[in-house]
């Protein structure tokens, strides 16, 4: 997927997960903007011409049925009923819901689950999707209110309770005892625990520990401390006023919202996030009382990251599964530094 008109607005309007990524590989549902359209063309018999679909667009089969049969695409898809798209970042956790149950439909046609064990409690099991090389024990899962995806080799560990709609990625662990609500997708070899709600974590995160995160979005290669917790209503129950890049200004969004940080970015134990608090890319949060509801990006507590450091500090985490800092990465921080 190329890049396309309004694509460099977006990136915009979708800060701060776009600062660091293209619009088509952000992960909303099970997979990404651009994971959908491979996996859509794959199985149409011949390719989907798609050039004129903004990038923002979540594919689905309908999606791709409206494109071939008209040559007017960015017409319809602007005015039909059923094509949602992520205009805002914590639009990403809004659609969640409904992109976990297209993506589960597309991904799970015409195949066969892996056997749960028996000693898990499964509660709609048709509704339950076991990729090869998952181990799931002596949990409980209930997939009434959404299909429940596991992905190849990934692990939930004894104890934990699962309510769908939910994914777990490829390679992503579930901690020992973890609370998990739809709509939520624990990206690719992530590490989750605690209590989590209608939230996304892209991949390579981890939220190992108590606490809870709810209607949040989580970049990659994030670490969130334990007894990290977010708060997603306010307690006068208002609307929530995020910070909007596009407007430069904190804009109503409605009345849940938790979390918004972007790649690269950590929090200390304990640390306790106010409603809508959006945090940069690489970021060190850290200190007494609460951060503030904008982290810009490249924040050391309340300095400012050295260059060279911030380098170190993603190259030991990435260490830490088995990854490197690439020089692509390491261009595209520094542009970003610079800015």
């Amino acid at each position: 997927m190329t890049a396309k008109p309004g694509d460099d607005l977006l990136k915009g309007q979708l800060y701060p997960f776009t600062a660091t990524r293209s619009v088509a590989d952000i992960r909303v549902g099970i997979l990404t903007i651009r994971e959908k359209w491979s996996l859509i063309e794959a199985q149409y018999d011949a390719p989907i011409e798609y050039s004129l679909v903004p990038s923002n667009i979540i594919p689905t089969k309908d999606t791709a049925s409206l494109i071939a049969t008209s040559y007017a695409a960015g017409k319809i898809l602007a005015e039909h009923e059923n094509i949602k798209s992520i205009q805002r970042p914590w639009d990403i956790f809004l659609l969640n819901g409904w992109a976990l149950q297209k993506d589960f439909e597309l991904i799970t046609r015409g195949r066969y689950s892996s056997r749960l064990s028996t000693s898990n409690k499964a509660i709609s099991p048709s509704n339950i999707f076991i990729e090869e090389g998952a181990v799931i024990e002596h949990s409980i899962i209930n997939a009434t209110t959404g299909p429940v995806y596991i992905g190849k080799n990934a692990e939930v560990m004894e104890g934990c309770m699962i309510r769908g709609p939910f994914a777990l990625c490829e390679g992503a662990v579930l901690k020992m005892g973890s609370k998990i609500y739809g709509a939520t997708t624990i990206g690719p070899y992530c590490t989750a625990g605690g209590e989590i709600k209608n939230s996304v974590m892209f991949a390579n995160s981890n939220k190992g520990h108590d606490g809870y995160l709810g209607d949040s979005v989580i970049g990659e290669w994030c670490n969130l401390g334990g007894g990290t917790t977010t708060s997603n209503i306010k307690n006068t129950a208002g609307n929530v006023r995020v910070w909007s890049n596009k407007e430069r200004d904190y804009v109503g969004m409605g009345l849940k919202c938790g979390l918004l940080m972007g790649d690269y970015s950590r929090a200390a134990i304990n640390t306790s996030f106010n409603t809508g608090t959006v945090v940069g890319v690489c970021c060190n949060i850290f200190g007494e009382g609460f951060p503030p509801k904008l982290v810009n990006d490249f924040s050391w507590g309340k300095e400012r990251y050295s260059f060279e450091k911030a380098l170190q500090d993603i190259s030991n985490w990435k260490k830490l599964k088995g990854a490197v800092l690439t020089p692509h990465e390491k261009k595209n921080l520094e542009q970003l530094y610079n800015q």
